[in-house]
């Protein structure tokens, strides 16, 4: 018979509620580590009603012969002590290792499980010690920058929203705040406005854009998760979805291992947003719920590494969902057999940016939170560019990262460019990707009204564009509720106190977008 048991782990001034679940009593087992804040809903039952709770949740675990530890993250649920967002996830991730250690029911193997935040908990604790042997960490980057910024730009629609409901979440349960509170100028006075005090680590970083800055190299900077799982030598899945919020970094991540690792891990790309199953999305595509196409795809996994059993993956393979095709596919996902440029059109169109009347759109596509959506039609704005390319005479599979190249200039100083492309179907125009950047990011000294290119990349996608479809390009300067916006005044965003409205042009008969076709 299975054995429950609950304990409160005194550590660092706080009592972190710890659930312990035993196939059977009196054996030893390999053990699977989850720690995680989304419990709050657990906060008022009873320690017998969650165990009861959690029991039926992990059952699947105890019928492999796992034994599951389960903690409440500081500050969250029913451990005590204050939620600040990553701070002290490294120092008690490892004292739980340590304490499973110590205990009769540790073989001497640790395996990690989580996803989302409930994977960065993971990701701060590498290096990993010996006894870990094997980690599935679904849709999360190791890399904290990425969850912060793009180029350059707060992802108020990732990162920002998420912070404000993390932090101090029960003794600062009123905070002053909308999605609007990001318009605050300057900006660095937006954690005394919304929390009515001062939260350094967030305050640090709206003072460091730039990825190369030494800040990203501190504690607070989540040094410790960079490069978390490069030379990690063990199994590892990843998942992530083609409209997740972390799909780049996750794809980055995967490319980055050495080939030890990867040889031993998987990635598995599903079709859908950050929950993964479709229902939220414009289109649920058929078999593209990772859970209902594979099963119980974590033990499955965690078993072939454990016994040398069939994987329910390639190892060291990308499987993934081709969209449109409908179908999984497995291969290394490599670069792309040709790169086919589209022209943006002819002559220049120029508009008038706004920060403090930004354009809006849809979805956060794979970057910030609401996955994908039906866009809003053309032309109900003056400051969003709309073009089209030509209609596909075949089939095409695109495949890796979209570029873009624009030729723009402005009469600021510094002001940004957004693109967002989107497949023109039946239904509506499907989001695909989107990319922002700013002129200082290529001239440093730029001079007003001179002429410049700018680069833009997009995440990693797998999709077919049908034979008479389109591509639709909208170009403006900004994008709410997902990135701060440009106040067009040159230096670091954050001190801003006070926007202008810029004349932006862009020359279109020198812009194109580039498609990786396989």
């Amino acid at each position: 018979m299975s054995k429950v048991f609950f304990r409160y782990l005194e550590h660092n001034n706080a009592e972190l509620f710890t659930i312990v679940f035993l196939p059977q009593d009196g054996a030893k087992y390999p053990t699977v580590i989850i720690r995680s804040p989304y419990v709050d809903s657990f906060q008022n039952l009873s320690e017998e009603e969650i165990c009861r709770i959690k029991s039926e949740e992990y059952q699947c675990w105890l019928e492999n012969n796992y034994a599951v530890v389960f903690q409440h993250c500081r500050g969250r649920g029913k451990s005590t002590g204050d939620c600040i967002p990553y701070i002290n996830e490294r120092d008690d991730g490892l004292f739980l290792q340590d304490w499973i250690r110590n205990q009769p029911f540790y073989n001497g193997e640790l395996y990690l499980w989580g996803g989302s935040y409930t994977a960065a908990v993971h990701f701060v604790t590498s290096p990993f010690a010996e006894d870990i042997k094997g980690a599935v960490l679904l849709f999360n980057d190791c890399e904290r920058y990425n969850s912060n910024y793009r180029n350059g730009f707060f992802k108020m629609g990732l990162h920002g929203s998420w912070y404000v409901g993390m932090y101090k979440n029960k003794t600062l349960a009123n905070k002053n705040y909308t999605p609007e509170s990001f318009n605050i100028l300057p900006l660095s006075n937006f954690s005394k406005t919304v929390f009515g005090e001062s939260a350094k680590n967030f305050d640090e970083v709206l003072k460091h854009p730039n990825k190369n800055d030494d800040f990203w190299k501190t504690h607070a900077g989540g040094f410790e998760s960079h490069d978390a799982i490069k030379h990690a030598n063990i199994p590892i899945l990843l998942l992530t979805g083609f409209y997740d919020i972390f799909t780049g970094g996750v794809f980055d991540m995967w490319n980055s291992l050495d080939a030890q690792t990867k040889s031993k891990s998987v990635l598995i790309v599903h079709p859908f947003d950050h929950d993964c199953n479709g229902n939220a999305e414009p289109i649920n595509f058929e078999n593209g719920n990772v859970h209902t196409e594979f099963g119980a795809f974590s033990i499955l996994w965690l078993n072939s590494v454990r016994d040398n059993s069939e994987s329910p993956f390639k190892k060291g393979k990308v499987t993934y969902y081709k969209l449109f095709d409908n179908k999984w596919h497995c291969d290394d996902f490599n670069t792309a057999k040709q790169q086919q440029k589209i022209s943006l059109g002819n002559g220049k169109v120029s508009y008038k940016y706004n920060p403090d009347n930004p354009a809006t759109f849809k979805g956060g596509l794979s970057a910030n939170f609401g996955g994908n959506a039906w866009q809003d039609e053309p032309g109900l704005r003056d400051d969003i560019i709309t073009v089209y390319t030509p209609e596909f005479a075949e089939d095409t599979f695109v495949k890796g990262k979209i570029k873009a190249k624009l030729k723009v200039k402005s009469d600021c100083e510094d002001t940004c460019f957004y693109i967002r492309i989107s497949l023109c179907k039946n239904e509506g125009y499907y989001g695909i990707r989107d990319d922002i950047n700013q002129i200082s990011n290529f001239d440093d000294e730029y001079v007003p009204n001179t002429e410049i290119y700018m680069d833009f990349s997009f995440d990693d996608h797998a999709f077919v564009i049908k034979k008479g479809e389109k591509l639709r390009i909208d170009i403006s300067s900004s994008a709410f509720p997902h990135y701060v916006r440009h106040t067009n005044n040159k230096g670091l965003f954050s001190e801003q106190t006070e926007t202008k409205i810029a004349d932006n042009t862009v020359i279109l008969g020198e812009s194109y977008i580039e498609l990786p076709i396989d």
